[in-house]
């Protein structure tokens, strides 16, 4: 990890954003309780404000994100649209900035001099900072967004972003104001408080989720598992995989893990609006969390004292029964291929794979209770 802007001028003020972040933080500490105080909010505000972050907030998560950065599925021109202009509500910018600056964090995560908002550099920076000052990480170059670039729908929004963000915060608020007549609770409640909790919700990705959780897939990188974070950012709190596993749609893979995203994604998919649902397989997940076991368990023998020979021997043992499966799988996989590409896999074949596929999961599935049992006992 290299050290960033050491000994250099400090990066220019960037008056906009900070006034925009300032303002209406101010605004949302003091307008919102003390009209809430004085006046007292109906429960049409309430219930605007919740629909107003739900459709912000996760077209931030399906769309910016999960969408247009990472391309785990394909949606409907509909639902893009729907999302470019909710998104803009959200006003974190264009698709076009966001997706290509969180492409390069991901390729250049952690490291001070290239990652926008590496953790590596603190907490307010990461969290905030990093959009206050023209740091030279943060330069706009959508030189690995070309697909981006050709998208109409994603080109339309970043030319006219500012119209649309500022339309898509007073307009529906308004509208609905005029609506339940209450104008102003509205604006304070769906469109101020909402937009303030949204920005720092999102914000927590980059900074509370990259210094408090768990890295059970990897600890190649700063990113956590949280799921506290999961709960406030619907469903993005599941850091640490979600660095593990880029191209997957879904961030919780757990049955009990909160991921909205991932059921609105599956949910678009089963009404015909999207396709093309990319997913790491349950393999490559078990393999990634028992690398991590493995890792943690020497760990621990490394420190341990006393004699550990007979753990030593009882972990590469698990760790060279570890390399067999995985072999296997190769194996598997590469004939698998094969064949299909032959075209003379026949379905009794392709029902023999699955279940071998199977049969290699719930061994690595023993083998991972195994190993959490042995750490344990070096506890």
């Amino acid at each position: 990890m290299s050290t960033s802007e050491s000994g250099k001028t400090r990066p220019r003020l960037i008056w906009t954003t900070t006034l925009m972040f300032s303002l209406t933080a101010l605004g949302a500490v003091t307008l919102v309780p003390w009209y809430g105080l004085t006046h007292g909010y109906s429960a049409s505000a309430w219930v605007a404000f919740a629909l107003f972050m739900v459709f912000a907030s996760m077209s931030i998560t399906a769309g910016y994100h999960r969408l247009w950065a990472h391309r785990t599925y394909e949606a409907h021109r509909s639902v893009r649209l729907f999302m470019a202009l909710w998104g803009a509500a959200a006003l974190q910018n264009s698709i076009l900035v966001w997706a290509s600056g969180h492409r390069t964090h991901h390729r250049h995560v952690d490291d001070n001099d290239r990652d926008p908002y590496s953790a590596g550099r603190g907490f307010w920076f990461s969290h905030i900072g990093w959009m206050l000052r023209d740091h030279p990480s943060g330069q706009e170059n959508f030189s690995n967004a070309p697909d981006l670039l050709r998208d109409p729908i994603v080109m339309w929004q970043h030319r006219w972003y500012v119209p649309i963000a500022l339309g898509m915060n007073i307009v529906p608020a308004a509208l609905l104001g005029l609506v339940f007549g209450n104008v102003i609770e509205m604006l304070l409640l769906a469109g101020l408080l909402r937009l303030v909790l949204g920005h720092h919700f999102t914000f927590f990705i980059n900074s509370l989720a990259h210094t408090w959780g768990r890295r059970p897939y990897t600890d190649e990188n700063s990113a956590r598992d949280n799921d506290v974070l999961a709960v406030l950012t619907f469903g993005e709190g599941y850091h640490n995989f979600h660095h593990k596993f880029q191209y997957d749609y879904r961030n919780g893979v757990r049955w009990w893990q909160y991921d909205p995203t991932k059921w609105l994604i599956a949910t678009l998919s089963w009404l015909g609006l999207a396709e093309n649902l990319k997913r790491a397989s349950n393999f490559q997940i078990q393999q990634a969390m028992i690398a991590m076991q493995f890792r943690k368990a020497r760990e621990k023998l490394a420190r341990a004292g006393g004699n550990v020979e007979k753990w030593k021997a009882l972990l590469e043992h698990e760790y060279q029964h570890f390399l067999s499966v995985l072999e296997q799988w190769k194996a598997l996989k590469s004939s698998l291929y094969a064949e299909t590409r032959r075209h003379l896999a026949y379905h009794w074949e392709h029902a023999l794979v699955r279940t071998r596929i199977r049969e290699f999961e719930y061994r690595l599935k023993m083998q991972r209770k195994r190993l959490a049992l042995l750490t344990l006992q070096l506890s």
